[in-house]
């Protein structure tokens, strides 16, 4: 019994720092507390790791929140230096930049929303003014100034493009436009801004090239000594980043954030040690789960990496 850990309980006092309380949540032992802990000693190490290629993935949704501030700051700071995210993301980045988005209910009468043009995600509203209307007007505008001279983009110079045309720094894309950070959307045609390419290409020769965005990961991963990746959700975005990291070895370090069970067999719910069967994470990987929602978990964790970067 010598060897054994005592469980510590937690104590808050007015002095005390997010970076302290992370420490104490570790301390205390259980449950999803100390998983987050051990998440952010992993993020650390990560991106410390000068001989680390960092990959950022995630789901729009949670751009749809204030979580997409903690996003841009990740970006602003560069401490990812790739992201895969869905076609969502550029929509509501768009959308939000001009737009305001509203407190809901995740109770509130669908039908009625409907007839009064408001969307609902989750417990956000989304005016039609504030999504679809504007998107249509800033890509349409976006997509005449960028024809001339690009007849065929991949979805990260796209969303560089986009970016620059933001000019917003509450942005993500502005972000990644400034820093150079590339933005791989898979799945680019499934959302609004998809809807508004396929628009614009009826009537125009442009092009999607997305198998540039996959030559540009070749290259990225193939020549990284390691990889590590902070993984939010599940879906194209989880699987299009552990897919072709296996290519390099399988991540060294992996940070999983989720609410999804594993027992359907879902690739969203899918726990690291499935991924290590596969090679897509080195079997002497650092790696943890956080079941948590990621609109609470990140906060906390990168209220935690600022004290101890």
């Amino acid at each position: 019994m010598k060897n054994l850990i005592p469980i510590k309980d937690i104590e808050i006092q007015r002095k005390n720092s997010v970076n302290d309380l992370v420490k104490q949540m570790y301390n205390s032992g259980g449950f999803t507390a100390k998983n987050l802990a051990i998440g952010v000693d992993i993020l650390k190490r990560m991106i410390k790791d000068k001989n680390c290629l960092k990959f950022l993935s995630f789901p729009a949704c949670i751009i749809a929140t204030g979580t997409r501030g903690i996003i841009k700051e990740m970006v602003k700071g560069k401490l990812f230096d790739v992201l895969i995210t869905t076609c969502g993301t550029l929509d509501h980045d768009i959308a939000r930049s001009w737009k305001n988005y509203y407190h809901g209910s995740f109770f509130a009468d669908d039908k009625e929303l409907h007839k009064k043009g408001i969307n609902r995600l989750g417990n956000i509203f989304v005016p039609n003014e504030s999504y679809g209307l504007i998107i249509e007007e800033k890509m349409s505008q976006f997509l005449k100034e960028i024809y001339p001279k690009n007849k065929e983009l991949s979805s990260y110079e796209l969303a560089w493009k986009i970016g620059k045309r933001i000019n917003n720094k509450d942005s993500i894309l502005y972000w990644c436009y400034k820093n150079k950070i590339p933005v791989i959307i898979p799945g680019i045609t499934d959302g609004s801004v998809g809807y508004q390419i396929w628009q614009f290409s009826q009537d125009h020769d442009f092009k999607m090239d997305v198998l540039k965005d996959e030559k540009l990961l070749s290259d990225l991963v193939w020549k990284a000594k390691k990889t590590g990746a902070l993984i939010i959700g599940g879906g194209i975005s989880k699987h299009h980043l552990i897919w072709w990291n296996q290519f390099s070895g399988g991540l060294k370090y992996a940070v999983y954030i989720t609410t999804a069970v594993e027992w359907d067999g879902s690739l969203s719910g899918a726990r690291p040690r499935e991924a290590i069967s596969w090679g897509k994470i080195n079997a002497k990987a650092k790696h943890v789960t956080i079941e948590e929602d990621a609109t609470v978990a990140l906060p906390i964790i990168f209220s935690a990496l600022l004290e101890r970067l």
